[in-house]
């Protein structure tokens, strides 16, 4: 599973289904299946922008189209959420998908990758947190001990 995570769209198919969408865009009207195809390519990419826009628009193919491929659509709103380390969304998306294929095995193992990185997250963020107050407590002890010796030079 984690290789999905790991994946990256080729170049050339990115350009491809790029220009498709541009080019349906220019006419005013943008198939669901290019627009999919499109996002599913910059989910897939190396750079979190490109993600980003995968998101953007997989999100409004999942809240403005017909009911076809919403399994499609939550499955790469999770990839590309777990990918931009936006775990809490990715599992939004996952348990979703989950209470409609509840079997899906992607789905559950994306999950169980997308909870491990949310607590490690979590842990690495206590752990500066700490280290930071740590280091003010310091600085404010420090700060006292300078003080107080000023009062007693004078």
């Amino acid at each position: 599973m984690a290789h999905i995570l790991d994946e990256t769209v080729p170049a050339e198919d990115l350009r491809k289904f790029e220009q498709k969408y541009h080019e349906e865009l220019q006419h005013g009207n943008v198939s669901n299946t290019s627009k999919f195809e499109y996002s599913w390519c910059l989910v897939r990419s190396r750079y979190p922008a490109d993600i980003r826009k995968g998101v953007i628009l997989l999100e409004d193919l999942f809240q403005n189209r017909e009911e076809t491929n919403k399994r499609d659509h939550l499955y790469y709103l999770a990839v590309g959420n777990t990918k931009l380390k936006e775990y809490a969304t990715a599992l939004k998306y996952i348990r979703a998908l989950l209470q409609v294929e509840p079997g899906n095995r992607q789905a559950q193992e994306l999950e169980v990758i997308a909870s491990k990185r949310l607590e490690k997250d979590g842990m690495v963020g206590m752990a500066v947190a700490g280290g930071a107050a740590v280091a003010f407590g310091g600085l404010v002890g420090l700060g006292m001990l300078a003080a107080g010796r000023n009062r007693v030079k004078k």
